[in-house]
């Protein structure tokens, strides 16, 4: 109310003199100014102290500041009315604007305090959240705008994948209730598409680990093998039979039960189909598959409007669903043998040896990597970089004699060292720095140690086998570390790829 009081006088005394064009003034009207001087200053005193009042719910910067204001006003009023008739109208103008827009502001300052009040104050990290999510010096969003990587939501593609071979997995065990193979669990997704961190191109393979588990009557036995001056940890399934005598009605004994009348009334044994010499041998197991994908794909209803293709791979299932000559979904299923109650299986994956026996399966550590990205996911902030960093990398290193799987367990060493508030999209580019240098100087050292053994940063939620952390990490390294004399050679290279990387986020492609 005073306020408007204020401005209604303003406007009466801007009215008053019109006339006055003259420079002289006589007595009467210097008379009349200093008693409207008073006056007015009288009113500009109370007015201040009533915003004063509502100041005082704002904070102690922003009080000072608005004090200074008030007096700055306060100093135009006496100023405008101290000088000549003229310029004491303009000045009065400049000043009733000038209050008015400093009574919206703190009124939609005080507003929006008491809302903030009423809903609940934001916690700390929410505001530091929104205030570097508007920095404009924020280097990640430029390069995020600037490069140009080939990625999309494939999170759909995903699903259908695992859908359509958990339906295998269904009528798998329909087709084989009665017989001795092994016996098909819950799939899993592995590999960057399930990480989510793979680039999206024509030829994106969705990697699905199948667990087998020994049929009834059967055992797995795992024989564990490490090779010298190798990063890679073999093993072989043995297969042993079980007595069954104490189960009556359900099968014949293997063991104790004539060969004649185990020929006549049973299936055989799973030593006499998918394995050599007693062990599983692993292309056997891999025929099996894509003969029971065949027969399942012709009971399934998609298959009046899709095509199956098998593809060649004589240590898993690799196929792909058509429609109209268009690849929908290429999909390869590997399968593995769980180690206890770990996340650590030995699969049908290929290893780095030029050749590896049917009966050698691979210690692969796929579903742990998925468990820990799945993991930092529910952990890191909501724009955390850690994956476009991959993106990145997995972009430049084709070509390079890097492996991505090099790039990769530099990536999990980091994230585990390094907290994940520091992997921001503002981080970007410091992420990018600190993932090379850390290579670099594994090169110098020619040892990279392998994630998963005597890591004290893994994870809890990652199940490891209990005799990793007493055992000597592999080293990716290792024909670094065998042959020293290629270093200037790999650094060479590595300076290569560092080039290729500043290119890429220079012009962005």
């Amino acid at each position: 109310m005073a306020l408007t009081t204020f401005f209604v006088i303003l406007l009466e005394s801007i009215i008053q003199y019109p006339q006055m064009v003259s420079e002289e003034l006589d007595e009467a009207t210097v008379e009349r100014m200093v008693q409207r001087h008073i006056y007015l200053s009288h009113l500009m005193a109370q007015i201040l102290q009533e915003l004063e009042q509502r100041r005082l719910e704002q904070s102690r910067l922003e009080q000072t500041t608005q004090e200074k204001s008030g007096e700055a006003w306060g100093s135009l009023l006496s100023a405008a009315l101290q000088y000549q008739p003229l310029w004491a109208i303009a000045g009065l103008l400049v000043l009733l604007v000038g209050l008015w827009w400093c009574f919206r502001r703190w009124s939609h300052q005080a507003d929006n305090h008491n809302d903030d009040r009423s809903s609940g104050y934001r916690t700390e990290e929410e505001e530091e959240e929104e205030e570097e999510d508007d920095d404009e010096n924020d280097v990640g969003r430029f390069i995020e705008e600037h490069i140009q990587l080939p990625v999309q939501d494939i999170t759909r593609d995903c699903r259908r994948a695992l859908s359509l071979v958990h339906t295998f997995i269904l009528l798998f065990g329909e087709l084989n209730a009665h017989s001795f193979y092994p016996v098909l669990q819950k799939e899993i997704g592995v590999g960057s598409t399930f990480e989510g961190w793979s680039l999206s191109t024509e030829d994106t393979v969705f990697r699905i680990l199948v667990p087998m588990m020994p049929p009834r009557g059967h055992t797995f036995q795992l024989e564990i093998r490490t090779a010298k001056s190798t990063e890679a940890r073999t093993c072989r399934i043995r297969v042993e039979l079980l007595c069954t005598c104490l189960r009556p009605g359900q099968m014949l004994c293997f063991l104790h039960h004539p060969a004649e009348e185990l020929r006549r009334n049973q299936e055989p044994s799973l030593l006499y189909t998918l394995c050599t010499d007693s062990y599983l041998d692993v292309q056997k197991t891999a025929r099996w598959f894509q003969q029971m994908l065949t027969a399942a794909w012709v009971i399934l209803p998609l298959s009046a409007k899709c095509h199956l293709k098998l593809l060649p791979s004589n240590r898993s299932c690799r196929f792909q669903v058509t429609r109209d000559d268009e690849p929908m979904l290429s999909i390869e299923m590997i399968f593995g043998v769980q180690r206890g109650t770990s996340d650590i299986f030995v699969s049908s994956e290929n290893t780095a040896a030029c050749f590896t026996p049917s009966t050698m399966w691979s210690e692969t550590y796929a579903v742990a990597e998925v468990k820990l990205f799945k993991h930092i996911a529910t952990k890191a902030p909501h724009d955390s970089f850690h994956l476009r960093c991959l993106q990145v990398f997995a972009y430049i290193h084709v070509g390079s004699g890097f492996s991505i799987y090099t790039f990769k367990t530099a990536v999990m060493h980091l994230l585990t060292t390094i907290p994940l508030s520091g992997w921001r999209r503002k981080h970007f580019l410091q992420r990018l720095r600190g993932i090379m240098s850390y290579l670099r100087c594994c090169l110098e050292e020619k040892r990279l140690n392998h994630f998963f053994f005597a890591n004290e940063n893994v994870p809890e939620e990652i199940l490891l086998p209990s005799s990793f952390q007493n055992l000597v990490p592999p080293n990716l390294f290792y024909r670094l570390a065998k042959d020293p004399d290629t270093l200037p050679e790999v650094l060479r290279d590595f300076s290569e790829l560092q080039d290729r990387l500043r290119r890429f986020l220079i012009f962005g492609n």
